[in-house]
């Protein structure tokens, strides 16, 4: 048997997407089919991917935008108010000798978004160019997008600790600030934009290119 033809797609199998069961199917197309297991629809790959994770792209580059124009957080301490972007939140713990939480706040809060993104496009521009280059690498690049977006919440977790914490009356209070609400945005728009990309479309046009 051939590299082509050891394939589920080949053997006119598919996994489902919701319980993971690998399913024969009864033709060459899964119209109708349905999971033995669960009874999930089948598809042989993910229904409108691509379109589906350029849209949800494109959403979180836009809200990644105000998540670092407005402020995060607003700090109350006696009647005067003082805010903070991610960014000069970043430049506050470096000034004031805290170098490792500028670090934490500049990698979960700045870098992995910009990453995240980057890694999205270049992959669905890769698929839709029918590119061969490097696919081993490029299905690890997506794992390790997929992996990393969690760990964006970092600041906003921060956050949500120090407005529960810091309620002190007219002395001082910390409120979230509408940078927050993009931000966090971003996160959950670039999770869902890694799932719903599927990294079998890299290895299709290998195997259509050695059909």
């Amino acid at each position: 048997m051939s590299a082509a033809e050891a394939t589920a797609l080949a053997a006119s199998c598919a996994r489902c997407h919701d319980c993971g069961l690998l399913c024969r199917l009864p033709g060459p197309a899964p119209h109708g089919a349905r999971c033995a297991r669960c009874g999930a629809e089948l598809h042989l790959r993910k229904p409108g991917s691509l379109e589906r994770t350029w849209a949800l792209v494109i959403a979180a580059a836009l809200c990644y935008v105000p998540a670092n124009v407005f402020p995060v957080m607003m700090v109350t301490s006696f009647g005067q108010v003082a805010s903070d972007t991610i960014f000069s939140g970043v430049i506050y713990f470096l000034t004031h000798g805290m170098w490792p939480l500028a670090v934490v706040v500049f990698v979960a809060s700045i870098f992995v978004p910009v990453l995240k993104l980057a890694s999205l496009t270049f992959l669905l521009i890769s698929v839709q160019r029918r590119s061969s280059w490097r696919p081993v690498e490029r299905t690890r690049l997506y794992r390790v997008t997929e992996a990393i977006g969690r760990w964006s919440m970092v600041d906003i977790f921060a956050i949500t600790i120090l407005v529960a914490l810091v309620r002190l009356g007219n002395l001082a209070t910390i409120d979230a600030g509408p940078g927050a609400v993009f931000f966090g945005a971003v996160v959950v728009i670039t999770m869902l934009a890694a799932e719903s990309f599927d990294p079998r479309l890299i290895w299709d046009r290998i195997e259509v290119r050695k059909a």
